[in-house]
């Protein structure tokens, strides 16, 4: 899984062409590893704003509004690619637009037990 970090301070200094221009990238990446059949999915997620943060002590659930964490970077976005190797995978992750930019972590998803 390729996950997509982004910062919203970086986002807002990038001109509208640079914004389109990076988003047009990410588009044309996502229809190569279709064509190649490497792409099993993804999206962006909604803005932070919107999340909420769900813990459990001794339990009660408590929830909280938006990042889990005080950070600048959050997480953006995901795609599920299904590749040969690690280097592959390592590959793709530095041609999506978001690593130039901020981040993009992967990490293989357990299979199910």
């Amino acid at each position: 899984m390729l996950m997509i970090y982004n910062n919203p301070e970086t986002w807002e200094v990038l001109s509208n062409a640079e914004q389109d221009g990076l988003m047009d990238e990410a588009r044309k990446l996502a229809a190569e590893l279709t064509a190649s059949g490497e792409w099993a999915g993804g999206d962006a997620l909604a803005d932070r704003s919107r999340g909420r943060t769900v813990r459990v002590r001794d339990g009660d659930p408590m929830i909280t509004d938006g990042p889990f964490i005080e950070a600048k970077e959050h997480l953006a976005g995901y795609c599920v690619i299904d590749c040969a190797t690690e280097e592959r995978a390592l590959e793709i992750a530095a041609r999506w637009p978001d690593a130039r930019i901020c981040a993009v972590e992967i990490r293989p998803i357990e299979p199910p037990k």
